[in-house]
């Protein structure tokens, strides 16, 4: 079945900078392990995407239009993926920003500037060198890709939209009326009704109810024992 844009896909990727094979990203647990990248902070499984909607970077998300279910590898320009090194994002940054947070600052070492994420190149005197240009910018990128199923359950492609804001929820979906329990406030309550309406055409009207809390059972304590009496000699 082929690929169309709007389809709500299921799948897993290894991403790659192609001309070292360094791996950045990917959701198989048994490769971060093999390649010895595993963090126990982090949640191995396939990723749920809408075809088209940006939900990855802008090259990768236009050329699984077309593709089968199965696997695949796709090659992404950088100006597809994280887009060209951009000269003017390289800030000559004085030494004494540094000092100041008790930093010695060496090439590679990741640093954030007034929100701004950068990365030293050089350390010249009282001269650093920060370059404020995302990571992989400028690398072309290769994505080993499998595609594991295209979702054709309407109530599916809701959990997956609503599951990428909050894993407590229940759904109930009867026939283009959609009822979400949860606990959010009204601003993404909004934001998450507009996105099911795009997103799911077949869905006509959302309505919220607030999620009880489930209860955690009360721990009964047992009565402390009081300590025998010594009978009188």
């Amino acid at each position: 079945m082929t690929i169309k844009k709007g389809d709500f896909i299921e799948m897993d990727f290894v991403g790659k900078i192609k001309d070292t094979n360094e791996i950045f990203d990917l959701t198989k647990e048994e490769i971060a392990k093999e390649k010895k990248l595993y963090n126990s902070r982090f949640s191995y499984k396939p990723v749920i995407i809408c075809v088209g909607e940006g939900e990855l970077i802008k090259g990768l998300d236009e050329k699984l239009v077309g593709k089968d279910k199965g696997k695949f590898s796709l090659e992404i320009k950088s100006e597809e993926g994280f887009g060209k090194k951009d000269p003017s994002l390289l800030k000559l940054v004085p030494m004494k920003v540094f000092t100041k947070e008790n930093l010695r600052p060496f090439p590679g070492l990741n640093i954030n500037i007034n929100g701004l994420i950068g990365t030293v190149r050089t350390v010249s005197g009282g001269r650093v060198i920060v370059d404020f240009n995302h990571p992989l910018s400028g690398r072309d990128l290769v994505f080993d890709i499998e595609v594991r199923k295209i979702l054709k359950e309407d109530k599916e492609k809701v959990e997956a939209i609503v599951s990428k804001i909050t894993n407590e929820f229940e759904a109930n979906l009867d026939k283009s009326n959609l009822t979400l329990k949860l606990n959010l406030d009204e601003k993404n309550k909004e934001e998450l009704k507009k996105r099911i309406l795009k997103l799911i055409p077949s869905v006509k009207e959302v309505k919220y109810e607030n999620l009880k809390q489930k209860e955690e059972p009360k721990k009964v304590e047992k009565p402390e024992e009081k300590p025998k009496s010594k009978p009188k000699q």
